[in-house]
């Protein structure tokens, strides 16, 4: 008999799915797969069972797919099938045929998934292969994330077989002589995940027999660091504040406190895309001049006087249109609206702009600041550029090209929001109708 009550109470204890829940599994006619749709129908589970071609092995191939086919009809179960040119993809993208073969699996899992409604995805992952999941990741180079491996949940990816070892595997296959197919390249030595197998992992089962056991309390241990560390970060991401901007800001002292140091750092940017060694060389320059930035694909991270400004990096800004009284939007997180009056009394505030309203020449225009810029500041009879402005304000770079420019049809500067007026639109005695911005 299977051990179908292990196999169920791990599902339980590890909150997998409901038994409700029609979940898609990944079958690709070895002995884990097999083993896990034949728990599933004997569970009584809703599932279904997709298989992936990858026409890497040629005839092969072929027979892999026409077994899991008769696998999925004798046990009566809907059957997905997909083929896939495994190798012009790893050229195009110029990665190891292993990951794109990972990378081409999981996104039509997903779509498959998506697409017939299942709640989620099944893999017969077990304990071996979290071994060399985290022998792999320390080989590498790898954070605590990457000291436990291979989780037995993920957002919509389950792994119901993460607590079989390789040899239980075998012996239940065996023994209820479960058919199966071989897949040669798991005994070829090409790839680094088989040399570990094949090379690494026996010599060390020598050394420790109950290598799996020992591997999964560590894994689990692991896991509960990783908790702790989440806690730290999450107390630490309060130091990142929000300005006006939308921008990102972090204290240098609070930086400079942080112990330990770089790991804590390092976390704290890692979801803005930053690479370990970018972190490095941003802790060894606190203490250099404003204006020097840092980058990720995403993000850029500048010192300024006391703390570090962290933004997205963003494409080309497009011209927006303001045609009349009404809103508009600025990007995600910021609004400007127009509105008239006949009253002459305000009181002065840093997000409002009075401007005559007879001197607007419409659509108006709201851009970022450009080379060549200048104004007449409100109280001045000058024009001044608008880069010299922004130095003698001592605006950061990052808040700089996020500030917005209110521009009349005739390419004059009206606003520098929240910044400073034009003297040339300011309310005077002959005013009879006062346009008021507003910037939220």
């Amino acid at each position: 008999m299977l051990p179908l009550k292990q196999f169920t109470d791990y599902i339980t204890q590890q909150h997998l799915f409901n038994a409700s829940d029609h979940v898609l599994l990944g079958v690709s006619g070895g002995k884990d797969s097999v083993l896990m749709a034949q728990l599933f129908k004997l569970a009584g589970f809703h599932f279904s069972i997709a298989h992936c071609n990858f026409n890497l092995r040629a005839d092969e191939a072929q027979r892999d797919e026409a077994f899991v086919k008769l696998l999925a009809q004798e046990l009566e179960v809907p059957f997905h099938v997909v083929h896939f040119d495994t190798e012009n993809f790893a050229k195009e993208h110029k990665i190891s045929i292993q990951m794109a073969a990972r990378q081409l699996r999981y996104q039509w899992f997903e779509e498959t998934r998506k697409a017939n409604g299942y709640q989620y995805i099944a893999v017969a992952h077990h304990q071996n292969d979290a071994i060399e999941t985290v022998l792999l990741n320390l080989v590498r180079g790898t954070g605590v994330s990457g000291m436990h491996g291979i989780l037995p949940k993920r957002e919509n990816l389950i792994r119901p077989l993460l607590f079989f070892s390789r040899l239980q595997i075998d012996e239940l296959v065996e023994e209820h002589q479960l058919p199966y197919v071989e897949d040669s390249s798991n005994e070829s030595s090409k790839y680094a995940r088989n040399k570990i197998r094949l090379q690494v992992v026996p010599h060390l089962k020598e050394i420790n027999p109950s290598l799996e056991q020992t591997f999964e309390k560590n894994i689990t241990r692991f896991k509960e660091l990783e908790l702790l560390l989440q806690q730290a970060v999450k107390q630490v991401a309060n130091y990142l504040q929000k300005d006006e901007s939308g921008l990102l800001r972090i204290k240098i002292e609070d930086v400079q406190r942080l112990s330990p140091q770089k790991l804590l750092f390092y976390e704290l940017l890692k979801p803005f895309h930053f690479a370990e060694a970018v972190v490095e060389e941003i802790l060894f320059s606190l203490n250099k001049p404003s204006g020097t930035s840092f980058y990720s694909a995403t993000h850029c991270l500048t010192i300024d006087r006391s703390a570090l400004i962290l933004s997205p990096i963003e494409t080309a800004k497009p011209l927006l249109y303001l045609h009349g009284e009404g809103r508009l939007q600025i990007g995600a997180e910021q609004l400007i609206s127009l509105s008239f009056t006949d009253s002459l009394n305000f009181k002065p505030e840093k997000n409002f702009a009075y401007v005559d309203a007879s001197l607007l020449i419409f659509p108006l225009v709201v851009r970022y600041w450009e080379s060549g810029d200048r104004f007449k500041p409100l109280g001045m009879k000058s024009f001044k550029k608008l880069s010299d402005f922004f130095v003698d304000e001592k605006v950061p770079l990052p808040v700089k090209d996020r500030t917005p420019l209110l521009i009349n049809g005739n390419g004059e500067m009206i606003w520098i929001m929240r910044m400073r007026q034009d003297e040339r639109y300011k309310l005077s005695a002959t005013t009879k109708k006062v346009a008021i911005f507003h910037w939220h």
